[in-house]
């Protein structure tokens, strides 16, 4: 079945969560990516999905996280149709099991820089957010961006599986957010209860879909679903897109391609894919 996301509400939150396997599997074959960094790259992928679901129509939402370990940058782009993209600076990054047996993603990611989001709601100024990097896990990092830049306490997990010939066994995540009109006492009660969550990416793995998911962690009688949306890897790169960003190049650098390569290749960070501009297409930019 196809990766897809759930938005439900109960007393005093909102939840989502989302199987988003496939989105991974597929990132991870585009880019190369070292177990290390498939993990990294798909916690990544996963919030991004989860942020972009927040949103509504043509709305969108870029995550750039930089915290100055090998990995380099990773961004993620997302919207509110459930697309979401990514790159990843450096996909070859992998270290041996930290001290828990996991994928080191800290050591990969580092810990010295920050989560930037930058949100394109339709108004004439983009929401920017930014927040500093306190571990490296990601998920924790996060759960921080929400409370400090949003200020909205939440609860953030996220979980990626990596097989041993590299392709991705399980990867999903969720989110739980306090609401305005939840009261401490509830509040507390969440805090409570999220000490006792299991890992999302075993459950993903144990074959558990996003309900069964909000279900084992919070109660089948504590919320309700609001809404089923698929999610997928998906791009929105072209050869038009390519050409306009040609086009905005001095005539004498469109010409050197011309003259030296017959034509241009360009590929796109986001998908990899390569996309051959001959030298006729390039002939009709210097004409503009």
């Amino acid at each position: 079945m196809s990766d897809y996301l759930i938005r439900g509400i109960g007393e005093g939150f909102r939840v989502l969560a989302v199987d988003s396997t496939e989105i991974v599997n597929e990132a991870v074959r585009r880019h190369g990516t070292l177990p290390t960094a498939s993990a990294a790259f798909g916690r990544a992928l996963t919030m991004g999905v989860i942020m972009g679901s927040m949103l509504k129509n043509e709305e969108k939402v870029t995550v750039t996280i930089q915290g100055g370990g090998p990995i380099g940058a990773i961004v993620i782009d997302s919207n509110a149709k459930g697309h979401v993209r990514g790159y990843i600076g450096n996909p070859h990054v992998h270290f041996e099991l930290n001290d828990h047996g996991k994928l080191d993603v800290a050591r990969a990611v580092g810990t010295e820089g920050h989560i930037n989001v930058t949100k394109d709601i339709g108004l004439k100024e983009n929401f920017i957010g930014s927040t500093e990097i306190i571990s490296g896990e990601l998920a924790e990092d996060f759960s921080f961006y929400f409370y400090s830049s949003e200020q909205v306490p939440s609860i953030v997990a996220l979980g990626v599986l990596v097989n041993p010939d590299n392709t991705i066994k399980a990867a999903g995540g969720y989110i739980i957010q306090v609401m305005p009109d939840a009261t401490e006492e509830r509040i507390n009660e969440l805090q409570e209860m999220s000490k006792t969550f299991r890992p999302v990416s075993q459950l993903i793995d144990e074959g558990l879909k996003p309900e069964a998911i909000i279900n084992t962690l919070i109660g089948e009688d504590a919320w309700r679903k609001l809404s089923e949306i698929p999610v997928s890897f998906q791009c929105n790169c072209s050869k038009e897109r390519f050409l306009d960003a040609i086009s905005s190049l001095d005539p004498t650098e469109i010409m050197k391609m011309i003259q030296e390569d017959g034509g241009a290749e360009v590929d796109c960070h986001f998908c990899r894919n390569k996309i051959w501009i001959d030298k006729t297409e390039l002939g009709q930019l210097i004409q503009r």
